[in-house]
């Protein structure tokens, strides 16, 4: 049975025609950029994505930095069925790992509640964001979810028939909209466009020998400038026979009244690595991704990799993966009491600082075991009778 043949018999009716529904997905960057001083359109996710993720290394990189940091950070659950729930893929992607990368780049993760026969989530289901729309009752209060695929379209209300809830939803930080959030890719857009556009204009120079081919001068005298047979013939054999890598270093012969005039750009016209390297840091920092792990050149923020590595964890990783979890069990806590978390014991980037604070905690004369133990995080030795 397909994804969707299940959304339909899991949720059979279509939604009310009179229920407001709210802007979609577009609705954190419908007006970001429209009518601002450089003219850009409207953000469109679609589009973005393709520029971004799929044609641009630096910003794919970044998210899957970030992605695979979650999908990767081993979480502790004291519950078996939980831990097998959150361990769940979508196709062959980890469940953690996806909703990383959607909260990166849309803003909005939604996750499907699969329950079996009694009532009791048995998977759990990553939707794709930008199929989503939040349907907003009178108050302006969520009463349901569509999800929109092509000329097809289901409606998740909030909660079952037994008031258990069907889907999860999580959003970043968005001042201004009140059922969506704002992801990272529309503040990188504009970084990903220079760095797009400074890749395509270096590998026009490369095509043209990093430097324009020069200007043909037409001497004629008094008899004119050149007709417009002439032109056009001397610009396609040029083109065809000079122009490009292919033809570097090829002698031209000139007729009469011909003469060349070789022209080049000055190095600061052609100083795009500077402006590539600026738009890059610009990208990572836009995803919380420290330039120094990407490779970006002159980026002396952090001292080694190592002290990047730990800025990534504390300032983007960790944060990212305790909203999501903590979102996830929000939504869990009725069939599972004790939450999901981080074990901060068992992330390498964090094992100097770990030590740091066992010395620390060890050597604390005025504590006792137990105190010491519990701001270890360590669980309460039972003593026997």
């Amino acid at each position: 049975m397909s994804f969707l043949t299940s959304l339909a018999s899991a949720f059979k009716g279509g939604g009310d025609a009179r229920v407001p529904v709210s802007r979609g997905f577009i609705s954190p960057w419908a007006t970001a950029f429209d009518g601002g001083p450089l003219g850009r359109a409207p953000f469109d996710y679609s589009r973005e994505v393709a520029e971004a993720y799929l044609a641009n290394p630096v910003a794919q990189r970044s998210v899957r930095i970030v992605a695979e940091g979650v999908g990767g950070a081993p979480v502790s659950c004291a519950d078996a069925r939980l831990a097998k729930l959150l361990a769940c893929s979508c196709g062959s992607q980890p469940l953690l790992e996806v909703l990383a990368a959607q909260l990166s780049l849309h803003g909005n993760a939604y996750v499907q509640i699969v329950k079996d026969g009694a009532g009791v989530p048995i998977e759990l289901y990553p939707l794709r964001p930008e199929r989503v729309q939040v349907v907003a009752g009178e108050d302006g209060w969520p009463t349901a979810f569509r999800y929109v695929l092509a000329d097809r379209t289901l409606t998740i209300p909030l909660e079952d028939e037994d008031g258990w809830p069907n889907l999860v939803h999580l959003k970043g930080f968005h001042p201004t909209d009140d059922h969506y959030g704002a992801g990272s890719l529309a503040a990188a857009a504009p970084a990903v466009a220079i760095h797009n556009a400074a890749s395509e204009w270096n590998r026009a120079l490369l095509a043209n020998a990093a430097r324009p081919s020069g200007a043909l001068v037409y001497d004629g005298g008094d008899a004119g400038g050149l007709t417009g047979d002439q032109f056009d013939r001397l610009k396609a054999e040029l083109a065809s026979a000079f122009q490009g890598h292919g033809n570097a270093g090829r002698p031209m012969l000139l007729e009469g009244g011909l003469d060349w005039k070789a022209m080049s750009l000055s190095p600061a016209d052609m100083d795009f690595a500077t402006l590539k390297a600026a738009a890059a840091r610009d990208i990572a920092l836009a995803f919380g991704v420290p330039p120094m792990l990407l490779g970006l050149p002159g980026d002396n923020t952090y001292a080694n990799y190592r002290e990047a590595n730990r800025a990534l964890w504390r300032l983007t990783l960790l944060p990212l993966a305790g909203k999501i979890l903590a979102g996830l069990h929000a939504a869990l806590s009725d069939w599972f009491a004790d939450p999901p978390i981080v074990d901060l014991d068992r992330v390498p980037a964090l094992a100097e600082d770990r030590e740091k604070l066992w010395a620390q905690v060890s050597g604390a004369d005025f504590l006792s075991g137990a105190e010491k133990r519990a701001m270890l995080g360590l669980s309460r030795l039972e003593t026997s009778q």
